[in-house]
């Protein structure tokens, strides 16, 4: 099982997401699974109509730097939705993780 912690930064936008991965990844040693997307109903009423989720992996400290890094970067672009830290992942969350919207080979 891979027991490398877990950090999640849902912001508005992919340009924005581009930018707080980049800030995070130089921030803390951690590497980054495949974003995730989300038009929500109301995506006409956003400050951007995607919602994009980063997830950051690593220790604890690593992880909760990135994430504090991004988050940062992010509110100084479009926005944050939610952040969260996941220290000890279960077996399930790790599969949640692979989940991308995106197209990725």
């Amino acid at each position: 099982m891979d027991n490398r912690s877990v950090g999640i930064l849902e912001v508005y936008g992919l340009c924005c997401a581009f930018m707080a991965a980049d800030a995070g990844c130089k921030a803390a040693n951690v590497t980054l699974e495949p974003f995730d997307k989300n038009k929500p109903a109301n995506a006409d009423s956003l400050p951007v109509p995607l919602l994009v989720t980063i997830k950051f992996r690593g220790s604890v400290e690593d992880v909760t730097a990135a994430v504090e890094a991004g988050r940062k970067m992010a509110e100084q672009i479009s926005g944050v939705v939610q952040s969260h830290v996941i220290p000890r992942p279960t077996e399930d969350t790790l599969k949640m993780l692979r989940i991308s919207g995106f197209d990725v080979n």
